[in-house]
């Protein structure tokens, strides 16, 4: 019969996934659903391993920025937030929400922006970005209320970082706004709309 982990052991574990799913989150910008379930593969442990929360994981990548890049990553986040702001001011009408690193302040330069648009119709943003000639992908993804919706993929540049930048915007029912915004585990918002990313952007400057 295969023994248990004890309590501390399944900590220590999850722990160790954090600090490499940080790594990687950090290093290549990746989500941390992606991380964690890589860094599960890294560490070459049962894929039924019990992985960390969302909690434990940003603790770690904040000390994974403190310890590296904390003199680049401030001015990262502040580009990628004045991206995300210039975008979420172009789709105004379908009241866009930002989450993601580039909200939570985790973001680096390799990190991609992530909007949530509440539309009363789910192809009317579809159609703004035709009538504008944005070029863009569209892919399923799993929502935050765990539906599956689309997310409509594009590049733009990020003039001060010199780089293309990843956005993707996820397609929700106007009627889900309500319930996006549930503090999380910490009491705080996980996503917020323009005026929330203004006042941040002011309290960080």
């Amino acid at each position: 019969m295969m023994a248990m982990n004890t309590p501390r052991e399944s900590h220590a574990l999850q722990a160790q996934i954090a600090q490499a799913a940080a790594v990687m989150a950090v290093e290549e910008g990746l989500e941390w659903g992606a991380a964690k379930r890589r860094a599960l593969k890294q560490l070459g442990l049962p894929p039924r391993t019990s992985l960390p929360d969302n909690s434990m994981v940003e603790d770690a990548v904040r000390e994974q920025i403190a310890l590296y890049c904390a003199d680049t990553q401030p001015g990262e986040l502040r580009a990628l937030r004045e991206l995300a702001r210039e975008w979420m001011k172009r789709l105004a009408v379908f009241r866009p929400h930002l989450a993601g690193a580039v909200w939570q302040g985790t973001a680096t330069r390799l990190s991609d922006i992530y909007l949530q648009l509440f539309c009363d119709d789910p192809k009317a943003a579809e159609i703004a970005l035709i009538d504008h000639n944005v070029d863009y992908e569209v892919r399923t993804v799993t929502g935050f209320n765990g539906q599956s919706v689309d997310a409509l993929s594009l590049r733009s540049l990020c003039r001060p970082l010199q780089e293309t930048v990843g956005v993707h915007l996820m397609i929700h029912d106007h009627d889900e706004l309500r319930g996006a915004l549930r503090p999380d585990a910490r009491g705080r918002s996980p996503r917020g709309d323009l005026m929330a990313l203004e006042k941040l952007m002011e309290a960080c400057a």
